[in-house]
């Protein structure tokens, strides 16, 4: 006989924002373990140091923040991604080495849009 897998009790209401709130909070505790986290991170806070020292438009500094934020956002995913195929497939696989490759191709994008928006803002500086 198998046994059903137990299942966890769904919180509502504000409960429901307070669990939230502490998996997000676990999330961005596991993610400071990951090293293109803190690297993301980094040029995020140097990114925007220069355009703030370049006395940039507001609004590129915002753009180029909020792309800075997705790309963060994007490096989660594929975290979770990454993790998944690992404990899905733990050998060798093509699919898995195809998701992971997807994944990392999805972070490589945005951080050229980044990239892109940041190189505008400081020529529309000068």
């Amino acid at each position: 006989m198998s046994q059903e897998p137990h299942k966890l009790d769904k919180k509502t209401g504000v409960a429901h924002f307070f669990a939230a709130a502490q998996y997000s909070w676990a999330g961005l505790r596991y993610m400071t373990g990951e090293v293109p986290f803190r690297h993301e991170l980094s040029a995020t806070i140097t990114l925007l140091a220069i355009l703030f020292w370049q006395s940039a438009d507001p609004f590129h500094i915002l753009l180029t923040f909020a792309l800075c934020l997705i790309t963060i956002a994007f490096e989660a995913v594929n975290s979770a991604i990454e993790l998944i195929v690992d404990r899905v497939s733990p050998e060798y696989s093509k699919f898995a080495k195809n998701a992971k490759d997807v994944g990392s191709f999805a972070v490589c994008t945005l951080m050229i849009a980044t990239g892109a928006c940041f190189a505008f803002a400081l020529y529309a500086t000068v």
